[in-house]
């Protein structure tokens, strides 16, 4: 038997986050971390195990990220939590005794009721060495590779898998647009040509009806008839709160997830969830959210950790923070669209600007930058942003998603003080969050 103030089962986006902060704000109490996996993936750098890194070993996180925490580690997967008695037994026969337990148990791949999902060489990604390297060994050996989802994963995957690989690479997405969940229109179609400039063929508006083969996947038949070829097929239209072992212990949940609080206590006062496996609210309404991210989990496990003995944090709802890479562009989400802002009944006003992202524009590692803000007209408060540009880019977009967690107005951002320099940012005077806030000032009215 084995005893800990904290355990903490999930060793991933959330898990480990919630372990370290629990170390770092209760010193005197010692913190066990219980996961089934013998070594964990970086959820967000998947897709790039089958370009990039090129091996699932060279995308892993170090256990020695507890190790420097004082952070103990039990490799074994939990199977049962008694409330009662306040233990958590594991599939290799220990029985763990806890004071304060966090559950950090993710989510599992989305599988769709397609005729042939069970066909071999048809894969959801699992967030698992051996499976993601025998991915990895058949799009090696792959010709005509299907991908299923157009989203992050989706998009991802392709640009990955056509990386000096002489194979055909096509998404099948059922919105009008890949990437459209996240980004407004005119984002999706400049992220869209480029995966065609990178040779991926793109089909949209159409639903992936069955798949084609006998006990391996040959192809697939879509909605408007027509038939691909295929002998690889690549499934990633999204994910589901793994809420397994918390509903057995009799936890309240919903469609969403574990329900928790705003500190992330549970319905049991001593049972603490965290990351994807948790119900969500919007930061902007309140209403639930369906939203799964790996930043969302920190987040989510900073707060958590630190309320164990006390709250000390709330968590104010779930924001929504996206990037994505393609070649050298790079495309980022923060908030609200315009699209979804207005479904969600805001009235609202926009603002945008373009110049290089270096001053000159004849700088080493110019990029042309794109700016859009949206603003609650009502209030002038910022409610979504997005960016398109270079690499910096995604630290931009970060700084759109501090100034909607600040509720900053638009005159707010029109005098951000920032930093500027000729090698690393656009002018001071072109400088693209305060113009494009500038620009949607003038239509406020």
């Amino acid at each position: 038997m084995k005893q800990a103030d904290v355990v903490v089962i999930g060793g991933s986006a959330a898990g480990i986050p919630a372990a370290i902060t629990a170390r770092r704000h209760y010193p005197d109490k010692n913190v066990l971390l219980v996961r089934k996996e013998e070594k964990v993936q970086i959820p967000c750098g998947i897709p790039y195990i089958y370009g990039t890194v090129n091996s699932p070993e060279n995308n892993l996180i170090p256990d020695g990220v507890l190790t420097s925490n004082g952070i103990d580690l039990l490799v074994d997967e939990a199977m049962a939590i008694d409330r009662e008695s306040k233990s958590v037994t594991t599939a290799g026969g220990e029985t763990v005794n806890y004071d304060k337990l966090v559950l950090a148990t993710g989510s599992l791949p989305l599988e769709l009721p397609i005729p042939g999902l069970d066909k071999g060489n048809v894969f959801t990604i699992k967030k698992d060495v051996g499976h993601l390297q025998h991915l990895l060994d058949k799009v090696n050996q792959a010709k005509d590779i299907v991908i299923l989802g157009g989203g992050f994963i989706g998009v991802e995957f392709a640009d990955e898998c056509k990386k000096n690989r002489d194979v055909n690479v096509t998404v099948v997405e059922l919105l009008p647009h890949c990437l459209m969940l996240a980004f407004e229109e005119d984002l999706c179609v400049e992220a869209e040509e480029a995966l065609k400039e990178r040779g991926i063929e793109l089909i949209t508006g159409v639903k992936l009806e069955e798949i084609l083969g006998g006990d391996e996947v040959a192809g697939v038949r879509l909605s408007d008839g027509r038939e691909l070829k295929a002998d690889l097929l690549i499934v990633g239209v999204g994910v589901r709160p793994n809420l397994e072992l918390a509903q057995a212990a009799g936890l309240e949940v919903d469609k969403g997830g574990i329900v928790v609080d705003s500190t992330l206590r549970t319905s049991d006062e001593n049972i603490f969830a965290c990351g994807d496996c948790t119900s969500k609210r919007s930061f902007f309404t309140g209403n639930p959210s369906g939203l799964k991210l790996a930043s969302i989990a920190t987040m989510e496990a900073r707060i958590a950790g630190a309320n164990l003995y006390g709250t000390r944090r709330e968590n104010p709802g779930t924001l929504g923070v996206f990037s994505t890479a393609i070649g050298d562009l790079t495309f980022g989400m923060a908030g609200l669209s315009q699209r979804s802002a207005e479904e969600g009944g805001f009235e609202v006003v926009t603002g945008q600007a373009e110049a290089p992202n270096r001053h000159p524009g004849g700088m080493p590692g110019m990029a042309n930058m794109k700016v859009k803000l949206i603003f609650n007209k009502k209030t002038g408060e910022i409610i979504g942003g997005q960016v398109r540009g270079g690499p910096s880019a995604g630290e931009l977009i970060n700084t759109i998603s501090a100034c909607i967690q600040k509720r900053m107005t638009a005159d707010d951002i029109a005098t951000f003080q920032l930093g500027t320099h000729p090698a690393v940012t656009a002018s001071p005077i072109a400088y693209q969050l305060v113009n494009a806030a500038e620009m949607a000032i003038k239509d406020m009215g």
